[in-house]
């Protein structure tokens, strides 16, 4: 059940509905970008410092994030604000349409208020939380097991005791076809839009299945939408917004690479064909 549980047009036009359609996402810059140099090549994304563009695009997405009013998530900066407080890595790729016109797009690791979905941030790779899917098909018989485990333990007889071993396996293996088929349905594309699922990825990366969460991370939403939506990488940046989670310390507002254990796999093949 833990690792189940593991498993946001500009901001001035801001929408509570998001769209797959391309101008829902792609940003353009407020500020005249004319006088600044794109880069050389790609940024890498495990050691970098920020582009000047990729900082304009990140300040434009915090400045979003002080003001914003629509998405009711406690990042830990309001006072007396309900709801866990659960920081937050948000991350932006600086991206060129084929035209040759500028602007950026912005996504979040994981999901913020409980959803994956939120104007002006890039859509998940693989959405579970969508109605009926077989997440939360599997969420929903999950919840019934564990009721029904809850009653078969307040019988101390031997066959309540066998029942209830059964069923705990039953659930375990209940779990692991839900992790499996979470991980089963990522696939992601590079440059070329050659596309390769997220076990075969690991397999032959690290010889090893994924780690939970593996594909929710900011960066690679970003290149999964702009390969999709043809649109050419140029700069990125990450960033974390909200109070530092127990056990770590993450800096408000700082700019942090690209995780290795998550991402690293999955980005040497989204990146494949790229200089960086």
């Amino acid at each position: 059940m833990i690792l189940l549980s593991k498993w946001l047009t500009h901001a001035r036009t801001l929408t509570s509905l998001p769209s797959s359609s391309l101008e829902h996402y792609f940003t353009n810059f407020t500020t005249d970008i004319s006088g600044i140099e794109l880069p050389n090549k790609f940024t890498y994304p495990f050691d970098y410092k920020p582009h000047a563009l990729s900082e304009l695009a990140c300040n434009e997405v915090k400045q979003f994030l002080e003001t914003q009013t629509t998405i009711d998530h406690n990042f830990g900066l309001r006072p007396n604000q309900s709801g866990q407080i659960i920081g937050k890595m948000f991350g932006v790729l600086v991206t060129q349409k084929p035209t040759g016109e500028i602007g950026y797009l912005a996504a979040f690791s994981g999901k913020v208020a409980g959803s994956n979905h939120h104007a002006h941030f890039v859509p998940p790779v693989f959405d579970g939380l969508t109605e009926g899917s077989f997440v939360n098909v599997g969420m929903t018989e999950l919840t019934n097991i564990n009721n029904q485990l809850e009653q078969l333990k307040k019988d101390s007889s031997t066959e309540g005791k066998e029942a209830v071993s059964k069923l705990i396996e039953h659930r375990t293996k209940h779990c692991n076809d839900i992790l499996n088929g979470i991980i089963d349905s990522y696939h992601f594309l590079n440059s070329a839009k050659q596309s390769r699922g997220l076990r075969e990825i690991f397999d032959e990366k690290v010889g090893k299945n994924p780690p939970g969460g593996a594909g929710e991370c900011a960066l690679p939403k970003l290149l999964q939408y702009a390969f999709i939506h043809d649109l050419k990488p140029i700069a990125m940046a990450e960033f974390w917004w909200g109070k530092s989670p127990k056990g770590k310390f993450m800096e408000h507002g700082a700019y942090y690479p690209a995780c290795r254990d998550k991402c690293q796999p999955i980005l040497e093949h989204m990146l494949g064909g790229i200089d960086y």
